[in-house]
């Protein structure tokens, strides 16, 4: 629903903008076809260049942008019957900035806020004295759908009784995952816990808020 209403946000901020200068022209079947357009093109991108769960995203955009395509038409039956050209006042060339500084803002607040990860499943498993347990505290990273990555870590006897909580995950730069370890409800368990990421760039680091690095499998079994 948020990228729903995202596509309607920006849908009329374009609209805004194009009747604003299709006034100049009195051209005023330009904005409803300017959104028309670009809903195909924002849905088409989706569906074929991303692809799979993550293009049904655009999917949602293209149709806010759609809506306010087809409401922009009727409302210019209104506001433009006649379609006289008029001079751009005051009003209309501040709108010419502010649409695009308020799009490009909106952007950049969506990317910051947009979550690049989540919880694939997270608990506790009774711990049992034996040789499976040579390697300990490791992660494993590994491939699910659409490309994105798992990443799976597995806390030992160090941690009994505790419970694992990601508190972020890196959005720029290299992939960092810091986590926050706490009191669990099981004393006699260790936990573990399965992060859905939309993307890895290495080095991946994976530690605690306390600074306590993770290595991976591979890390540990050379390591030893």
């Amino acid at each position: 629903m948020v990228l729903l209403f995202m596509g309607l946000f920006w849908g009329v901020l374009l609209f805004i903008f194009t009747y604003t200068i299709s006034k100049k022209i009195g051209a005023y079947y330009i904005p409803p076809l300017v959104n028309f357009f670009a809903s195909i093109l924002i849905t088409a991108y989706g569906l074929f260049i991303v692809g799979g769960f993550e293009g049904m995203a655009y999917g949602f955009l293209g149709v806010g942008c759609l809506i306010t395509a087809i409401i922009g038409a009727i409302t210019l039956k209104f506001l433009a019957a006649k379609g006289e050209p008029k001079q751009l006042v005051h009003r209309d060339k501040t709108i010419l900035i502010a649409m695009p500084i308020i799009f490009a803002a909106s952007f950049i607040i969506l990317l910051y806020f947009q979550e690049n990860h989540w919880i694939i499943e997270e608990g506790s498993t009774k711990y049992i004295e034996s040789a499976d347990h040579e390697h300990e505290n490791y992660y494993r990273v590994t491939t699910i759908s659409e490309g994105m990555k798992q990443v799976t870590l597995t806390l030992g006897k160090e941690y009994l009784g505790k419970e694992i909580d990601v508190k972020k995950v890196s959005k720029m730069g290299d992939t960092e995952i810091i986590l926050e370890i706490s009191e669990g409800e099981y004393k006699n368990h260790t936990p573990y816990i399965m992060i859905g990421v939309d993307e890895i760039k290495e080095p991946l680091t994976v530690r605690t808020e306390e600074g306590v690095v993770f290595e991976s499998i591979g890390e540990k079994v050379m390591g030893e």
